[in-house]
């Protein structure tokens, strides 16, 4: 296998893995854009190596994941209009709208992240009287994959009711060329009414430097399309109108983007590592939800060793530590009896799979984080 098919499987694993997580946790319209993404790279595999032997095994994925996004497809509502059969060209097809149930509280720690959100958003939403000179509605979150950015953007959308757009920037870029700057103004618009009828609208762009990233060359679709979306961004970011629509771009790639269009991300938010504190309060949080655990688990020392985890780090060490007891309860035969239940989670569960789960963060891509807050930073 090539460096490039490799690198490609790697992204269509950490894809799939981010729509599960976000699937189970009830974003369906966040999960929909990933399981897509997901089938679009496993599909890009095969047609890559066409004779490779694990074709197979690719297209059983991609069409699992097809299956899912259609299936959560029913249950989100669309922007309005019809998408014939399985057309996956479509603006409707492209953007989703989904009341999040996400709350604040939901989300462990990142308390300078929610301060500043609610300094941008909430107070100037709830008291416009108290904001003459406007407010902030261009908002980036960047950080390490899997430390809340997405669950920030639809918790903001739940507490204060607003319409919640969810593209991801990524599809936006293979699959909207040709009618892209067309589709850019059609989302806007759609944001701008929902805001005239005096609800507010929040377009959550995900892996927005795929949008609005530095190129060396462009084609000119990608051109248009950038500049319809600085365009759009630029009516809703001026403080002279009194709008209620709000951009939350989230990037693993701060670096990658274009330094035109960070003007127009007014704040600009780091969503780092979970700290002790917080590392603790999230596997309470996911363990909450397993069976019963024995009395010598230790969050405290769980929580130590798990410096420099995220927060889907440690969600699948849960459901790994889960999947340990539910394999054994099967492997026992016992499942037959109706009565029978899997054994308490123990300390030593943890202490094994710790030792097989490392964190998919490095010490060096934290240093380049770092290092762009310190130039680009904008609470």
């Amino acid at each position: 296998m090539s460096v490039a098919s490799e690198e490609l499987e790697k992204l269509a694993a950490k894809v799939a893995t981010e729509a599960i997580q976000l699937d189970r946790q009830g974003l369906k319209a966040l999960a929909i854009p990933k399981y897509q993404r997901a089938t679009e790279i496993l599909l890009k595999l095969c047609s890559l190596h066409p004779d490779a032997q694990q074709n197979k095994v690719y297209r059983d994925y991609a069409e699992q994941y097809r299956r899912r996004a259609k299936e959560l497809r029913g249950y989100a509502e669309p922007l309005g209009g019809e998408v014939s059969g399985d057309d996956k060209t479509g603006f409707d097809n492209l953007v989703l709208r989904e009341k999040p149930d996400v709350k604040w509280e939901d989300i462990v720690g990142l308390e300078d992240a929610k301060k500043a959100i609610r300094d941008s958003i909430t107070y100037p939403f709830k008291r416009p009287d108290l904001f003459p000179l406007g407010w902030p509605r261009g908002i980036l979150l960047f950080g390490p994959p899997g430390c809340g950015k997405t669950l920030l953007a639809a918790a903001t959308a739940r507490e204060i009711n607003a319409a919640f757009y969810c593209v991801d920037a990524t599809s936006i870029m293979s699959k909207w060329l040709g009618e892209s700057e067309k589709n850019v103004a059609k989302l806007f618009e759609t944001a701008r009414l929902v805001s005239e009828n005096d609800q507010p609208a929040i377009i959550f762009m995900d892996e927005v430097d795929s949008l609005v990233g530095v190129r060396s060359e462009e084609v000119g679709g990608e051109i248009r399309m950038r500049n319809q979306f600085m365009k759009e961004m630029d009516s809703v970011i001026d403080k002279n109108k009194k709008l209620y629509v709000y951009v939350i771009g989230a990037t693993n790639k701060p670096w990658s983007l274009d330094e035109p269009f960070l003007r127009r991300f007014q704040k600009r938010i780091y969503i780092p590592l979970p700290d002790a504190h917080s590392r603790r309060s999230i596997l309470e949080l996911y363990s909450k939800k397993l069976f019963k655990m024995r009395a010598d688990v230790d969050f405290d020392y769980l929580a130590k060793n798990t410096d420099g985890y995220s927060g889907s780090d440690l969600y699948d060490i849960i459901q790994a530590v889960h999947s340990k007891i539910i394999r054994e309860f099967f492997e026992s035969g016992k499942p037959d009896d109706i009565n029978a239940k899997p054994r308490e989670i123990t300390m030593q569960d943890f202490i094994e799979i710790l030792k097989e789960r490392k964190s998919s963060v490095s010490q060096e891509i934290l240093g380049h984080y770092e290092k762009w807050f310190t130039k680009f930073k904008a609470l």
